[in-house]
């Protein structure tokens, strides 16, 4: 099944939504990134990756990345696809031009970012660490790190990874127990094991940078002292060429439920005297700069569970067009026809449709919050929609990745047995995207973000500021008038009343009672992306009817954003008042069951 980038749905959110044309005119920086830019990169975006990287997928499940004498080899086609994609900028796209980048604001690259992750799951995981490496170096770094490594990774040349996780600890960092050792000269020797580590070896660029947790010796003990360091597999000479292997390497890699062609690393420092590594920022503030690229990484990933939501729903629909069975229940058709026309299936392909159009939609708003948030010439300005961004992170994380699951489920099931076998392809989209509820933070380590950090600590401030934004927004659905506009604004009413129900427990209960309040972390998560995702839709329903009634040539899509954005609203916004009910009354039988029992 051949994959089409939908581009008409990234523009039209760019430009109603995100607001692109604002951005380009208050923020001096992008003031060339209009509407116009936006469409002449994704549409050679989606030539490039329709026909480069997607059809590069399959094979990448069945010929995956391999391990062989201590060396990685990646899925024939992917080193040569690699290079092409580096020649192409698509790596420079929104970095710092003073290093070779593009600078083009988030809202578009996350567009672009979107499309290769449809396109290829696997062969994206690449790109997306060593942008959050480029993040994390462009904010912390030395002018000299910074000069040696950033054109490199930049450009493609180089590509980046993060290295957290150790055997003993997962998400708890404060475990880690790597060690770095100062040298004379300023360096550091690096000693420690490093699992779970995308693109830690691979064989489709000269040079790969390790960004890497570890403990000066005598640093404090638990997250305050830890440091970051960057450790390339090949040192670097002082004329930038490259000099000799570093005491670096990759032991094994692992054998994974889905995305096979990305190589999962263990890798191993320091087993032959120490690697060296230099010193990212001050000592034992490395985990204040790995969240730089680990936030990067995060809403990244929520961007893959819309990729993969988007390439299932694709599959499922082309399958469902040609795939006779049945007459159709209402007798329209005396024989066998389309399960399409079966209102079973029809449901379950809007269903698709629409938790991937509405995660869609808040990501994009959510990237041009962070093009003002880090660019805007107004610090208040600044500091609002960093605060939203900042809210918006872990729902983007958390609900684009956990309904990733949904969709690509109903992508199965739409098939029917045919699902279930591996050659139709829809089942690789449903064991690829599993992983995306887990890396970078657990939805449960997310929906603890929102309860704690984004909710308890600010009394609910922000929650409650949004919801007075989407208040606004049913007030707009009524006045709009149409049937489908009012009964959005019925059920977007009944969704943002929920979540103000549950932001006042939240409250409530952080400290007072902190196992209720996180007992229903999770179904906090869903409800709020669920909401936002929903009010997102509504607006989008607004600006529809708004171009229908101008005359806008497109009627077809329009009509389709409209019955799009009604499906949401009828089917899945309902779904926020179960999860408050979850929350509010359910909160002591999540902990009632005495642990002996389980």
């Amino acid at each position: 099944m051949s994959y089409s980038a939908p581009v008409k749905d990234y523009l039209f959110n760019i430009e109603h939504l995100a607001n692109i044309n604002h951005i380009a005119s208050t923020i001096p920086a992008f003031e060339d990134a209009g509407l116009e830019t936006a469409q002449a990169i994704l549409e050679e975006c989606a030539k490039f990756n329709e026909g480069v990287i997607a059809p590069l997928n399959v094979e990448g499940d069945k010929n995956p990345s391999y391990f062989k004498d201590g060396n990685v080899f990646t899925t024939p086609g992917f080193k040569d696809a690699f290079q092409q994609y580096a020649e192409g900028g698509w790596q420079s796209l929104q970095h710092d031009p003073n290093y070779g980048g593009q600078g083009l604001p988030k809202t578009i690259g996350a567009a672009a970012m979107e499309i290769l992750n449809s396109a290829n799951l696997s062969f994206a995981l690449c790109p997306l660490l060593t942008d959050g490496a480029i993040e994390a170096l462009n904010t912390a770094a030395s002018d000299e790190l910074k000069k040696i490594y950033l054109p490199n990774l930049i450009s493609g040349k180089w590509t980046g990874t993060m290295n957290l996780t150790e055997p003993q600890a997962g998400s708890d960092l404060a475990l880690v127990r790597s060690r770095a050792e100062p040298q004379p000269d300023g360096s550091y020797k690096v000693f420690g094991t490093k699992i779970f580590i995308t693109y830690g070896e691979h064989d489709m660029v000269e040079n790969i940078v390790h960004l890497v947790l570890a403990r000066v010796q005598g640093a404090p003990e638990g997250v305050k002292g830890i440091s970051l360091f960057v450790v390339p597999k090949f040192l670097v000479n002082a004329d930038g060429s490259l000099g000799e292997r570093n005491d670096a390497h990759c032991v094994s890699i692992e054998h994974k439920l889905g995305i096979k062609a990305s190589p999962t690393a263990v890798l191993q420092f320091g087993d032959n005297g120490g690697a060296i590594g230099y010193l990212v920022g001050e000592e034992n503030r490395g985990l204040e700069y790995m969240f730089i690229m680990m936030n990067s990484a995060r809403y990244a990933v929520g961007l893959q569970g819309i990729a993969v939501s988007e390439r299932s729903y694709q599959h499922a629909v082309g399958y469902a067009r040609e795939r006779v069975q049945s007459r159709p229940v209402d007798g329209s058709i005396k024989a066998s026809a389309p399960i399409i026309h079966h209102p079973d299936v029809r449901r379950m392909l809007l269903t698709q449709r629409a938790l991937t159009q509405g995660t869609r939609a808040t990501a994009s708003v959510a990237a041009a919050a962070y093009d003002a948030a880090h660019h805007h010439p107004d610090a208040q300005v600044r500091q609002e929609n960093q605060t939203f961004y900042e809210f918006l992170v872990p729902l983007v994380k958390g609900y684009s990745t956990e309904i990733s699951q949904e969709v690509t489920s109903l992508g199965v099931q739409v098939h029917g047995g045919m699902g279930f076998i591996e050659e139709t392809g829809a089942a690789q989209y449903y064991r690829d995207c599993k992983i995306l509820t887990i890396y970078e933070g657990t939805t449960a380590i997310q929906a603890n973000d929102l309860v704690g950090r984004k909710t308890a600590r600010d009394g609910g401030e922000v929650a409650k500021s949004i919801a007075g934004l989407i208040e606004k927004t049913e007030a707009e659905l009524q006045a709009a008038g149409s049937d489908a506009a009012k009964a959005i604004a019925r059920e977007l009413a009944a969704a943002r009343k929920a979540f103000l129900d549950v932001v006042d427990f939240v409250v409530a209960n952080a400290k007072a009672d902190p196992n209720a309040a996180y007992a229903g972390s999770v179904p906090y998560l869903l409800l709020a992306g669920n909401l936002v995702a929903g009010w997102q839709l509504g607006r989008s329903l607004l600006v529809a009817e708004k171009l229908l009634a101008e005359g806008h040539s497109d009627k077809e899509f329009l009509e389709a954003k409209i019955a799009t954005a009604r499906f949401y609203a009828e089917h899945i916004l309902p779904r926020a008042a179960a999860n408050r009910d979850a929350i509010v009354n359910g909160a002591q039988s999540v902990v009632g069951l005495p642990l002996d029992a389980f």
